[in-house]
Order: structure tokens, then C-alpha cells, then sequence
């Protein structure tokens, strides 16, 4: 590691009464890759971006490149040579993959815009990376995973000094977790300074050189992270030690009600003939490599997506689920693993966001009863540890992990029988996860069902009853959790059909 490229000092920032950042420090030397954690709300995002320009600090100093600075916006940053991945995506679905990667320095030709030479280039940043996209494809049509894979080689593409990785494997393979991982060492290797905030342990024992870790706003400590252990730097982010083991066996028994039956379910071309039981009191784990059709079969069964062939069979009764209030009707919930797209309404408050579900329940001769809709938000919020001043803060205020939460007390609210948690625990830190394990617990406890999609096998084997794989659309195979461990699990996960 080399000189000190960015120094920030007693970083203080406030948002309508809300002390975000208390005097937060952070230091990043050249060619060093430095990790950013601590739970929801800790403040690393708004730390980021008051280094960027997205937000003004209202005190302390920032010093970049040995000078004292303070960026006005994003775009003064980028100049300066700092690149910045977010957590949410922000891009222009309506663009191709190309116009994305070089808005706002766009090549031209003859006075127009050369879409033909930024393919090119976009093309040889993909080959550098070994990504598969074709920078003609509309952005949107990609899935979420190829679109964060766009906005990695966008950033990596530009000469940049410094760059930060917000949550940047959330959406990834474990291939294009490994491809990211190299480019990192590449980089590192000619002397850029990394970022990285990311909830996975694994990857921050493996790819960072130190880890600072922040708490409530606040600055707790900076440790190097080969001289320190998984447990230490959880313990510094939530206070306490989080253990969590693989379930030695299914907590249902083998006669408990099958409440949710699926029958050779097809859906376009990600869904092939995909049959399962769900029992009462059962987590039934999805897992699988990106790609293989497990949201496309949530989608479908939820009545987001068309399904063309199957039967559906609740407590016995064939249903015809063509909508998502039809299978809200039928009991069935679903929390999505794009919540930013399909969840959240970011300008409305955390009662009308927690609420918008059930709100036939708080009307009374054609008024609705603003109070009661205020009081029951914030119990069932309460039962999250949803971090936030009131019920009334509009949801864009909230971390992403709070905004999570918000949306799991909307189904909570509604008291479904069947719960779809598609990713519930991503970009969620260790203190959120546990949490949200608890309350996976106290559901199938009380006779609810829950399907889990997971791409992170340790939380499949923590929490799932039985666990069913799939590959390219098709169910390759199911597993009592007596007998599933990450390797059968990888196996049944790669059996691609033969051509």
C-alpha cells in the first residue's frame, strides 16, 4: 500500500433533524483495498456521498490527493477521478448498454453521436472482464445481475484513482464474483484505492487490507484485516456476537398439511415444468446459480408473470392465480428481491408504504383512520427495529436496509399464510439478518409458510426445512436440510441440461 490518497476528518451530517454522521473519520492509502461496514443506518452510503458531492458535509474536512476539498456534485468527483458503484442501481433502462456506459461522454462523429464506436469500446471493456453483454441490448431487458455488471465495467472503464464499491456482488454469480475479485487485485496492483461495503464476511476476509467499521453515524475503529477475526468485526458492528449454524434437521413434520401445492409449472422460457410441496410451518429454501429461474417461478406463482401450464393447489383447492391480489386473496405475499423497482414508494411515508396493502382494514364508513393506520405501522415497524425519527419519514430517507424492513411489516400487516421472501436478507447487514431470521422463526412457528430464495447457501442451510435446487429453469433437485450441504447443493446447482 502506498501514500494516503483520501483522508476525511470529523465528518458531521444532518437531514431534518437527523444526526447522520457524528465526526466520522476514514482514511484510504493508494493501492489498498479498505472496507466500509457496520449495520443498517450506520452511515456508511451517506458518508459516500457527501465524499462525492451527492450530499454536503456541515462539518469536518475532506483531503483527496493531498489537498483539502469538498466536491459540489457528483460530476466534480468523477473528474477528480473517483468512481462510485451504488447500491441501487440509477441507470436508463430505455438506453442500450452502450449509451449507459457513456453518458456524458459520448462519442461522436461527424457532430452526432457515434453509437457504433462506443459498442466497440463498451464491447472491449466486457472482454476485459470476461462479461457476456452485448452493448447494443436495451439496458432494461437485462436482469438486475447484468445490469450491475454494466455499471461495475462503466466504472472501471473510466481512469479513475479511487473507486468505491457500494454492495457491488449483491446481484452476482460466484463467476462474476471471481472476474470482480481479479479486476480488484489488478487494479490494487497499479496503485488505485477500493472502497468496499459489502455484508458478506467471506469477501471482506478475503479481497480487503483493513476494515473500518461504523455504528449509529458514529466512527468505532479501524482494524487490519488479517489480524482480526469474522467475529471481532461483527462483534464492533453490533455489540454483540451473532452466531448462526446450520439447522441439523427439519423443525416439520412429515405429516404436516401440505398448505401450497405447484404442478409442472411453465412461464416463458426461465420456468420448465416445475413441481413442489410446501407444508405448514416449513421454510422450503430455493437455491440455484443467477439465471435459473427461481424469482421466475416466485413471479409466476405470485401472478406477476404469465404462467402459461400448471396448477396451483391451496390446502387442497385448485386456484386460478392470474394477479397478485389474486394470490394476496389466496393468502400468498411476496417480497421481491428488486425492491427499489416492485417495492418501495420512496416519496410516501413508512405508514402509507407499510400499510398501502391493507388498507381496506383502516376504513370506517368511507374514512380512513389516519391514526390507527399510523399506530399499526408502527408496531409491526417496532417488531423490526426499523431505524427511523417517525412514521411519517418519507421511505428515500431510510437506508436500504430499513426500507427492507418496511416492506416486510407490509406483509406482516396482512397476515398471509404464505410468505415468498425472494433475497430478504440482501444488502442487509449482520444485526438486520439475525433479526429477520428471528422473525422467519416466529412465522413458521405460528403455522405460517415460507418459500426462501437465497443466493448465499450458508443462509439456506440456516434457515431452510428442506431445500429445493434449481439450473437453467428447471428443478434439479430437493434436499431434507438432514442431508443438504453446500457442496451437494453446488452439484444439483450446475447439472445443465445436455444439448
Amino acid at each position: 500500500m502506498g501514500e494516503t490518497i483520501l483522508k476525511m476528518q470529523g465528518i458531521q451530517k444532518y437531514f431534518s433533524g437527523v444526526h447522520a454522521l457524528r465526526g466520522v473519520n476514514f482514511d484510504l492509502r493508494a493501492g489498498e483495498v479498505h472496507a466500509l461496514m457496520g449495520e443498517n443506518g450506520a452511515g456508511k452510503s451517506t458518508l459516500i456521498k457527501v465524499l462525492c458531492g451527492i450530499h454536503q458535509k456541515d462539518g469536518g474536512t475532506i483531503e483527496y490527493l493531498g489537498e483539502q476539498t469538498s466536491f459540489s456534485n457528483i460530476g466534480d468527483s468523477q473528474n477528480a477521478g473517483i468512481s462510485v458503484i451504488h447500491q441501487e442501481l440509477n441507470m436508463m433502462n430505455d438506453l442500450t448498454v452502450a449509451q449507459n456506459m457513456f453518458i456524458g461522454r459520448e462519442f461522436f462523429k461527424g457532430g452526432l453521436i457515434d453509437d457504433k464506436a462506443m459498442e466497440e469500446e463498451a464491447q472491449r471493456q466486457f472482454d476485459k472482464m470476461g462479461v457476456k453483454i452485448d452493448p447494443s441490448t436495451r439496458l432494461g431487458d437485462l436482469t438486475v445481475g447484468k445490469q450491475q455488471m454494466v455499471e461495475i465495467t462503466k466504472a472501471i472503464s473510466r481512469d479513475c484513482k479511487l473507486l468505491v464499491l457500494d454492495e457491488p456482488t449483491a446481484a452476482l454469480t460466484l463467476p462474476e464474483v471471481e472476474e470482480l475479485f481479479k479486476i480488484m487485485n489488478e487494479l490494487r496492483d497499479k496503485g488505485i484505492g477500493m472502497i468496499y461495503i459489502s455484508h458478506r464476511m467471506d469477501e471482506i476476509t478475503r479481497i480487503s487490507d483493513r476494515v473500518t467499521v461504523m455504528r449509529d453515524g458514529e466512527y468505532v475503529g479501524t482494524v487490519n484485516t488479517k489480524q482480526t477475526t469474522k467475529d471481532e468485526i461483527i462483534k464492533m458492528m453490533v455489540g454483540r456476537v451473532i452466531m448462526g449454524e446450520q439447522k441439523e434437521a427439519s423443525a416439520v413434520d412429515a405429516d404436516a398439511p401440505v398448505i401450497l401445492e405447484v404442478k409442472h409449472l411453465n412461464a416463458g422460457k426461465e420456468v420448465k415444468d416445475v413441481s413442489f410441496q410446501l407444508r405448514k410451518g416449513e421454510i422450503l429454501g430455493f437455491a440455484g446459480l443467477m439465471g435459473a429461474g427461481r424469482t421466475e417461478v416466485a413471479r409466476a406463482l405470485y401472478g406477476a408473470d404469465r404462467r402459461q401450464t400448471g396448477e396451483i393447489f391451496i390446502n387442497g383447492e385448485k386456484v386460478n392465480i392470474r394477479t397478485p391480489e389474486q394470490a394476496v386473496k389466496h393468502g400468498i405475499c411476496y417480497l421481491s428481491e428488486d425492491r427499489k423497482r416492485f417495492g418501495l414508494m420512496l416519496d410516501k411515508s413508512i405508514t402509507e408504504n407499510t400499510t398501502i396493502a391493507s388498507v381496506d382494514s383502516f376504513i370506517k364508513r368511507g374514512l380512513i383512520n389516519d391514526n390507527k393506520m399510523r399506530d399499526s405501522s408502527a408496531e409491526f415497524n417496532l417488531k423490526l427495529r426499523t431505524k427511523t425519527p417517525s412514521m411519517e419519514q418519507l421511505l428515500k430517507n431510510l437506508s436500504g436496509g430499513n426500507q427492507q424492513k418496511v416492506i416486510i411489516a407490509r406483509w406482516l400487516m396482512k397476515n398471509c399464510d404464505v410468505f415468498i421472501f425472494d433475497e430478504p436478507t440482501r444488502g442487509i447487514d449482520v444485526g438486520a439478518k439475525s433479526e429477520i431470521y428471528n422473525l422467519m422463526d416466529e412465522l413458521v412457528a405460528q403455522g405460517k409458510s415460507i418459500i426462501m430464495i437465497s443466493s448465499e447457501l450458508p443462509e439456506v442451510l440456516r434457515m431452510s426445512d428442506r431445500v429445493l435446487v434449481m439450473c437453467e429453469g428447471r428443478k434439479t433437485g430437493e434436499l431434507d436440510i438432514a442431508e443438504a450441504t453446500q457442496q451437494n447443493i453446488m452439484q444439483l446447482a450446475t447439472m445443465r441440461e445436455e444439448n
